[in-house]
């Protein structure tokens, strides 16, 4: 193992360590899973269904399903058909959120993720979160990942990895008639 082989082994044994502690709450000061970092605002890009600008996580007054995403990740895209059937039938009543947080530039355009978007009949508010403090604040761990806020913004329901559309339908109910 030559220099450079063996310092970028320790670089991602000290990235890993410190997003362990991150995710088990082990650092210092935050307290994962609380949602005390929402809501968050982030960017907005122009795609089917979502204009460019800056939105608020979770939307104010209204319920939110929260989905966390990326373009690379293959269970997101087997997500986006279940989403897609809630989207239909709760659209007019839930703000549905779909974050990423890769990053801009590079390999990958705001136009990259519009074409992934699209191929996936994603048609509700898509959002950037390159720091990950939505994911952050909600103590994920992995995606895709879910969750869902009442009115008032606090998150009712979590859920990491492929969500059954039934099992959302069965959450964003319970949080409805609670509302």
């Amino acid at each position: 193992m030559n220099r450079r082989q063996l310092l970028t082994a320790l670089g991602g044994v000290g990235l890993t360590g410190g997003s362990v502690l991150a995710l088990r709450g082990d650092v210092p000061g935050l307290s994962v899973g609380d949602s005390t970092g929402l809501p968050h605002r982030v960017r907005t890009i122009d795609a089917r269904g979502s204009d460019a600008g800056e939105v608020a996580v979770p939307r104010s007054e209204t319920p939110t399903l929260i989905d966390l995403f990326a373009t690379w990740c293959a269970p997101c895209k087997e997500q986006m058909e279940a989403l897609s059937t809630v989207y239909e039938a709760y659209g007019d009543r839930v703000a549905f959120v779909s974050i990423t947080n890769e990053r801009l530039g590079g390999t990958l355009t705001a136009g990259d993720i519009r074409s992934w978007w699209r191929r996936h009949h994603g048609e509700w508010t898509v959002g950037l979160d390159p720091e990950s403090d939505v994911m952050a604040a909600l103590g994920a761990s992995e995606i895709p990942y879910h969750a869902i806020a009442d009115a008032s913004g606090a998150i009712r329901w979590q859920h990491a990895g492929l969500t059954k559309a039934e099992t959302l339908r069965t959450e964003l109910d319970r949080v409805l008639a609670e509302s």
